[in-house]
């Protein structure tokens, strides 16, 4: 186990999964703050919460309605 984790390149995934930590909780405040999303406020934070970045993605693209 310890060898397959050795061969991992962590100098370009660590940084993957910086920005996709940072894009989900900006996605999250911005959920909170907003007052009107397409869909159900509840159904957003489970999209971003467990389809990773491309649920923040979704969210930022479709979830937010334009005024």
């Amino acid at each position: 186990m310890m060898e397959e984790l050795a061969k991992v390149p962590w100098a370009v995934i660590a940084p993957l999964i910086i920005i996709q930590i940072i894009l989900m909780i900006v996605a999250l405040i911005d959920l909170r703050k907003i007052h009107a999303t397409n869909g159900p406020k509840i159904l957003w934070v489970f999209i971003i919460l467990f389809a990773n970045l491309l649920g923040s993605i979704a969210y930022f693209i479709v979830g937010r309605k334009q005024s």
